[in-house]
């Protein structure tokens, strides 16, 4: 009868743990691995539906929606399709990227890169800015009037002119420029001028405003950027990242924003400030607007349509006399999550590479394996010996744990005999049991927290190796061609189980056979989600217990406790 009643406990276990994972992949935004439910894709536009005028648009206040003919609303950022037949396309490059532009707006509608390749597809560029039937990912600016009954003014959605110029940056040319020229509309014309940069991701705009009309003009500028509301394309479903917006001031700092968090009206960050960026983030690669120190903005987050979002700012121009006219600079930044440079662009960017919670950890954590690699030129090997440096450096409180855990295993034979002598009379074993733990000076609990000090130095090196750029493609060794991708032959994560189990059996066996099981159970659950792991993850776990388990074993020599394995009786 108990071992049917047992059995029963483990298949509830077993399926509670399975629909623990289930929600806890949807609680991050991901697919359900094992019960999956219909996803929403980004809403495409009508072939045949009239763009949206600027009487009909969305408030810029965060996560709402206004009332049509708002005062200084931003147009909605949903793509456009009706003048398609007009509208033209160009595409420029430089030795680093390669970025087509739409002259609806001069927005930026597609990005590719080419030194960091696309996941799925190795020898394409990975793609992050997109417009397409699937996905919306754009880079908009404009202007709005600053009062009610003011005429419209060009924005996204305004057809211009690009004027004549290089598409692609020579042999020997530092610098490429792209100029956008409007029409007149409402008395006012736009001129937009990106300079792209060799070796660089971030581009200079400088808007140029003119004052065509008879009377003074005092317009805003807004820069946003639109996506849909989709985790990127082959993100894993073992692990989860953050996308989404973030905005960034001195006042409050780094914050992100959930998708789902605009849709339900439930955004509460900075609106107004003279400093910071705006960005839309994901993993490993980030889109910002940055406008310089000193000037007023205002900062919104809004829902465009159906699963498409915004993140943007809104700054004053002042007022342009007739015939005159004002210029305004800003950066947009599109590219990867390379820490360094984000750190030389603006205050605060290299945030938007999202540690977590132990940030103050993981930024060391990144300098130091920079370094390594600086030394190794090797990801791989760099993963190997930061592993190897923070053993050395924790060495002490190994040594005390480990210590604790063999006078523990010296009197574990001492300890069951005990108990089955005494499994009839649970208060007297009890009691037995804290006499031998008095008698042999053995804490039970010594081999706990040493360990326990550690664990948020190793979960902050986790996301630093998840989290970090240099890690796709970057090759280690043999098979192992791409760090960020897992093993194709599943040889890491058989390595990382095996020794996972020999740690395990080297242990003492707790008194509690119920306890024994779930020592044994839970490793094997965590190394078969080591099979969809990156390898650079996997060989950073590997690393960690080969040398827990050299130590374990020569502390476990020197105290006379001979090797003994520890291995489970399931009954």
């Amino acid at each position: 009868m108990n071992d049917i009643r047992r059995t029963i406990l483990w298949v509830i276990f077993g399926f509670s743990m399975v629909l623990l994972w289930d929600q806890w992949q949807v609680f991050n935004g991901q697919k359900p691995t094992f019960f999956p439910s219909a996803t929403q894709t980004a809403k495409a536009p009508a072939a045949t539906a009239p763009a949206a005028s600027a009487s009909s648009v969305p408030s810029p206040a965060a996560a709402s929606v206004a009332a049509p003919g708002t005062p200084g609303a931003v147009p909605a950022g949903a793509p456009s399709t009706a003048a398609a037949a007009s509208k033209e396309r160009v595409v420029v490059t430089t030795d680093v990227l390669a970025l087509t532009f739409d002259t609806e707006g001069g927005t930026l509608v597609h990005s590719a890169f080419s030194k960091y390749k696309d996941m799925a597809s190795k020898d394409a560029g990975f793609v992050l800015l997109d417009e397409s039937a699937n996905r919306v990912y754009v880079a908009q600016t404009g202007l709005i009037a600053s009062g009610a009954g003011v005429a419209a003014l060009p924005t996204h959605k305004t057809l211009m002119t690009l004027l004549p110029g290089e598409r692609s940056l020579k042999e020997g040319q530092n610098e490429l420029q792209l100029r956008f020229e409007s029409a007149d509309i409402g008395g006012v014309k736009l001129v937009k001028t990106y300079t792209l940069k060799r070796g660089a991701y971030d581009i200079a705009v400088r808007h140029e405003v003119i004052n065509t009309g008879s009377a003074p003009v005092a317009p805003q500028l807004y820069l946003q950027l639109v996506r849909d509301g989709n985790k990127p394309p082959g993100e894993s479903s073992f692990y989860s990242t953050f996308t989404g917006p973030a905005i960034y001031t001195d006042a409050k700092k780094y914050q992100k924003v959930e998708f789902k968090d605009i849709e339900n009206n439930k955004v509460d960050v900075e609106k107004q400030a003279t400093n910071g960026y705006v960005a839309m983030v994901q993993h490993y690669f980030a889109s910002a607007w940055l406008l310089g120190d000193g000037l007023k903005r205002d900062l919104f987050l809004r829902k465009v349509d159906s699963n498409l979002y915004a993140v943007g700012m809104i700054t004053p121009l002042d007022s342009i006399a007739p015939g005159a006219s004002k210029s305004l600079d800003a950066k947009f930044f599109v590219g990867p999550q390379e820490e360094k440079k984000l750190e030389a662009l603006a205050p605060g960017l290299e945030l938007v590479k999202d540690y977590g919670w132990l940030t103050i950890l993981a930024k060391p954590l990144y300098w130091l394996l920079d370094q390594l690699h600086s030394l190794l030129q090797n990801w791989g090997w760099s993963i190997v010996a930061l592993v190897l440096l923070l053993k050395i450096a924790f060495y002490w409180l190994n040594a005390k744990a480990y210590a604790s855990m063999a006078k523990m295993k010296a009197i574990n034979p001492k300890i069951t005999e005990m108990r089955e002598r005494l499994k009839d009379k649970p208060q007297e074993m009890q009691q037995q049991m804290m006499k031998i733990y008095k008698e042999e000076k053995v804490n039970p609990m010594g081999g706990c927290f040493p360990i326990m000090v550690q664990i948020p130095v190793f979960i902050a090196l986790y996301w630093v190796l998840l989290s970090s750029v240099e890690m796709p493609n970057a090759p280690w060794t043999l098979w192992i061609r791409d760090l960020s991708s897992p093993d194709p032959f599943y040889i890491l994560p058989v390595v990382m189980t095996l020794t996972t189990m020999l740690q395990t059996a080297l242990n003492p066996a707790p008194p509690d056979p119920m306890q024994a099981k779930l020592m044994w159970f839970m490793p094997l659950v965590f190394s078969v989600m080591f099979f969809f792991f990156p390898a650079g993850l996997v060989l950073y776990w590997i690393t960690n217990n080969i040398l827990s388990i050299a130590q374990q074993w020569v502390i476990n020599t020197r105290m006379g406790v001979p090797p003994q394995f520890n291995l489970p009786k399931f009954r």
